[in-house]
C-alpha cells in the first residue's frame, strides 16, 4: 500500500515507522521543514509509572516497550532506560507513595517505595533534603530534538519513504488524495492526518466539532550539569498532576499541604531530565485558556530553579534556553487519543497531550492494524 502521512511529529513519524516496517510505500508531508511543536519541545520522557489504570497505562507499557526494540534499531532516538524517581519531601508525600506502592497494580508499573539512603544511592546527584522517593523503574527518556529526524533517516534507507518538508497540506481531495500549498497532488491508498496542535484551517473544515484542546507550557534547560543524573526526577507535585495517584493519601494531601502559590497558579510539577549532553531539561507549567500569552512569564522559572536546587543541594548551571510549546489533547479523559476516520481513505490522529512523545510508537501501532496495514 501507499500511505500518506501528514505531520512529523513524534506522532507521525511512529505512524511513518509502523507503515514502512510492514512493507508500506510512505510519503511524509512537514509544513515545517522539520517538525518544530509539541514534539520537539518536550522532556523526552517516557512516563509509564502515572499513567491511569485501564487503556491509557497498557498503552503506555506498550510503548515503552516498542521504544526499546525502536532503539536497538535506531541508536539515535538516544533512549535511556534510566527509571525515575519521585522525590519526598513531606510526611504527606510519603503518604501517597507508601499508597499507592501497596497497590495491586504496584507490581506492573514496578513502583518501590524508597527510603532517603536508597534514593540517594539511586541517584547520587540528589544532595538535598529529602525523605524517600518513590521509583518508578519502567520510565525511560529519548532525545526530542533529535529522536524524529533520527527515525526518518532510518525509514529513508528503506527505500519506501520520502519525507517532503516545507509542505502545507491545504485540500484532502476526494478519498485517498492531499494537496499542499504549492499545488501538488499526493495519492496514496490511505491518508494518516497527525496534525498535533493545528487545528484550525483544514482541520477544522474537516472536523469542525474537534473534542481536543491545546495546551501550553513553559520549560528551559542548562548548561551541563557536570555530573550525571542517573534518573529522571519529578517532584511531589506530580501526585496532583498524574491520574494513578488518585486516593485518601492525595486528597489528604491536597487538604493539608497546598501547593505553593506560583506552582498553583501555573498548574506545576518539576520534572528534572538529563540530556544526553550533560544539560538538563528542567519544567514545567500548563495553560489552557486561550488566547496564549506570545511571551513567557519569569516567575515559574525562578520558582522551578530554586526547587530543583533544592533538591540537587547545589546551584543549577546557567540556564542556556527558554521556551514555550503547545500540544493537543483529547478532553475525553477515558481516551489516550482521538482516532477519527473523516472519510474513506481518510484518517485524523491528534489529542495525545503530554503523551505524545511516551505513547506515540503505541499509538501508531493501533492505527496500523486498525486500518489493516
Amino acid at each position: 500500500m501507499r500511505v500518506i502521512v501528514v505531520g512529523a511529529g513524534a506522532l507521525g513519524t511512529m505512524h511513518a515507522w509502523h507503515a514502512v516496517r510492514r512493507g508500506h510505500e510512505v510519503v511524509h508531508l512537514e509544513r515545517e521543514e522539520q517538525a518544530r511543536g509539541a514534539s520537539v519541545r518536550n522532556f523526552g520522557l517516557v512516563w509509564v509509572g502515572g499513567r491511569a489504570e485501564g487503556p491509557e497505562l497498557d498503552t503506555a507499557l506498550r510503548a515503552r516497550q516498542l521504544w526499546e526494540g525502536i532503539a536497538d534499531e535506531v541508536p539515535q532516538v538516544g533512549f535511556r532506560a534510566s527509571g525515575s524517581l519521585t522525590v519526598l519531601r513531606t510526611e504527606h508525600e510519603r503518604a501517597v507513595a507508601a499508597e499507592v506502592a501497596a497497590r495491586p497494580d504496584a507490581g506492573m508499573r514496578g513502583w518501590e517505595l524508597l527510603d532517603e539512603t536508597e534514593t540517594r544511592k539511586a541517584n547520587p546527584a540528589l544532595r538535598g533534603a529529602l525523605l524517600g522517593a518513590l521509583w518508578s523503574p519502567h520510565d525511560a527518556q529519548v532525545e526530542p530534538r533529535t529522536a524524529q529526524r533520527a527515525l526518518q533517516a532510518h525509514l529513508s534507507a528503506s527505500g519506501r519513504y520520502t519525507f517532503l518538508g516545507g509542505r502545507e497540506v491545504r485540500e484532502v481531495v476526494g478519498e485517498n488524495t492531499v494537496r499542499d500549498d504549492r499545488g501538488e497532488l499526493h495519492s496514496g491508498d490511505v491518508v494518516v492526518l497527525c496534525t498535533g496542535a493545528w487545528l484550525g484551517g483544514l482541520v477544522r473544515e474537516l472536523a469542525p466539532a474537534l473534542p481536543v484542546r491545546r495546551v501550553r507550557l513553559q520549560m528551559m534547560q542548562t548548561e551541563p550539569l557536570g555530573e550525571e543524573l542517573p534518573t529522571s526526577i519529578a517532584d511531589g507535585d506530580s501526585f496532583r498532576y498524574y491520574p494513578a495517584y488518585a486516593g485518601g493519601a492525595l486528597d489528604a494531601l491536597n487538604a493539608a499541604q497546598p501547593q505553593h502559590e506560583t506552582a498553583a497558579e501555573h498548574r506545576m510539577q518539576l520534572l528534572l531530565v538529563q540530556r544526553r549532553d550533560g544539560s538538563l531539561t528542567v519544567g514545567d507549567t500548563h495553560e489552557y485558556d486561550q488566547p496564549f500569552g506570545f511571551d513567557v512569564v519569569e516567575e515559574p522559572y525562578s520558582y522551578l530553579a530554586a526547587l530543583a536546587e533544592d533538591l540537587l543541594g547545589r546551584p543549577l548551571p546557567k540556564i542556556r534556553r527558554r521556551w514555550a510549546g503547545v500540544y493537543a489533547q483529547c478532553v475525553d479523559p477515558n481516551r489516550v487519543v482521538h482516532r477519527e476516520q473523516l472519510r474513506s481513505g481518510v484518517w485524523l490522529v491528534t489529542g495525545p497531550g503530554g503523551r505524545g512523545m511516551t505513547c506515540s510508537p503505541a499509538i501508531g501501532e493501533t492505527t496500523a492494524n486498525e486500518l489493516g496495514l
